[in-house]
């Protein structure tokens, strides 16, 4: 009698209990030549900003073959794929889109060679300089593995292809046409991208900012032009703009705190037309990067002042003291939620090797990932990962003093893309998994 209760406890137990699924890391390994292949076609086929209708319909289609709903044209050229699998939490998975205005050099045999107009007007090549086919072809991936493996978790997966990050519009762009309205609204916003700064396959998150406010600011600096044999009748506006572009370094050096990083870059200066013309205006293009919101608006109000301080000195009166525009919307920092991005680099240590994920600094570069957090910070729990892209023996020659990696928005980045892909994917899907994870398994 006990060996037929033993018997019937096993067999009872066999079938109460879910078949042990295989690794993310198998699956993945197994999908990757086909992943390949959208990500080749992908990499050929760039689109620029709000043009992204043949990548969103390849994703939209592989969402829907996963037994995802979808609706396309949200926030222009985004889709948004829901699975909804019980109670629990939701989750938004998001990849951006679109290619950059970059004639491609890589030499790669899939290079793109697309040209195309931008919204701006502006006729060019373009490339996946920034490495969004990777993104894209990960997220399908994603969407797969999630859909195959509903028996192990509950609640709601919002997954989105973002339109326009490049420009960082999209992020808004979906939020206005009633992303959290008109879709679940998340607990929980993932992401990733990829980096050169990282070797090939290894995962990475900042605790805290992630990357940076971006402003673009132009400025008009005026003068009174005249001949170039009498400065005396004169106010030159490039010697002027010329002390302004150096004063303005002092805002980083001795009015800011050491320990907040910031940036005032001026990436153009046009003034003049012939070499004997004291011109009567220079202009001046600044990108300016920074944190916290405080320190943003103190950075402005600086720029500002510094200006209209060097015009005065130079006897200007008000009526050409320097004009400044600031470009809105700007592109606002991102903030990885402190305990949960350690906990989910720690989660990730655990199932894909100490060695291949790491906590990293905050950079000084822009995404729009942010938004989604910041249209509801009290609620929301927000992580971006790194993906490194760059191989591994080019990278420590580049550390060693060797040639430069190419940074992201190079012609010449090519990552490592299986790697990213694989990563990505494992990523994404594992912490996914965690955070909706049935009870008991």
């Amino acid at each position: 009698m006990r060996a037929v209760l033993l018997a019937s406890a096993c067999v009872l137990a066999s079938v109460s209990l879910p078949a042990m699924a295989e690794p993310v890391a198998d699956t993945v390994a197994r999908d990757l030549p086909g992943l390949m292949e959208t990500y080749r076609d992908l990499h050929a086929n760039p689109e620029l900003s709000f043009q992204e209708v043949r990548s969103a319909k390849i994703m939209a289609d592989a969402a829907r073959k996963a037994g995802f709903t979808v609706t396309e044209k949200v926030g222009r050229t985004g889709i948004v794929a829901v699975l909804k699998n019980g109670p629990g939490p939701t989750i938004l998975i998001r990849a951006d889109m679109d290619g950059l205005p970059v004639i491609e050099q890589t030499g790669l045999p899939f290079a793109s060679n697309r040209r195309g107009t931008s919204t701006a007007g502006v006729e060019s090549g373009i490339m996946h300089a920034c490495g969004h086919d990777t993104h894209m072809t990960a997220w399908i991936e994603t969407a797969r593995l999630m859909a195959a493996r509903k028996a192990e978790w509950s609640g709601t997966l919002v997954m989105i292809g973002q339109p326009a990050e490049e420009m960082g519009l999209g992020a808004l762009e979906m939020l206005k046409d009633g992303l959290y309205t008109r879709f679940p609204k998340p607990d929980y916003t993932l992401a990733f991208h990829d980096t050169p700064e990282l070797a090939a396959g290894v995962v990475g998150a900042a605790k805290g900012w992630a990357l940076a406010n971006v402003d673009s600011v132009d400025m008009l600096v005026r003068g009174v032009g005249g001949h170039g044999a009498y400065p005396q009748t004169t106010r030159d506006p490039i010697v002027l703009a010329s002390a302004i572009v150096m004063k303005l370094q002092t805002l980083v050096s001795r009015e800011t705190n050491p320990l907040d990083p910031v940036v005032v870059t001026v990436g153009s200066f046009h003034a003049g037309t012939k070499h004997n013309i004291i011109s009567d205006q220079a202009k001046l293009e600044l990108t300016v990067r920074s944190y916290s919101d405080e320190t943003r608006q103190r950075l402005l109000d600086g720029i500002a002042r510094v200006a209209r301080g060097e015009a005065i000195a130079s006897g200007l009166p008000d009526d050409l003291m320097p004009q400044i525009q600031v470009k809105e919307p700007h592109t606002r920092a991102t903030w990885n939620t402190p305990e949960f991005a350690e906990e989910a680099v720690a989660d990730l240590k655990g199932k894909m090797g100490a060695d291949n994920v790491v906590i990293t600094p905050s950079a000084m570069g822009g995404e729009d990932f942010g938004e989604f957090r910041r249209a509801d910070e009290a609620h929301i729990k927000s992580v971006i990962f790194w993906v490194g892209g760059a191989d591994p023996a080019k990278l420590a020659a580049a550390k060693a003093g060797g040639p430069p990696m190419p940074s992201l928005h190079s012609p010449f980045w090519a990552p490592q893309a299986d790697k990213v892909i694989a990563s990505g994917a494992q990523a994404l899907t594992l912490t996914a998994l965690r955070l909706m994870a049935k009870q008991g398994m």
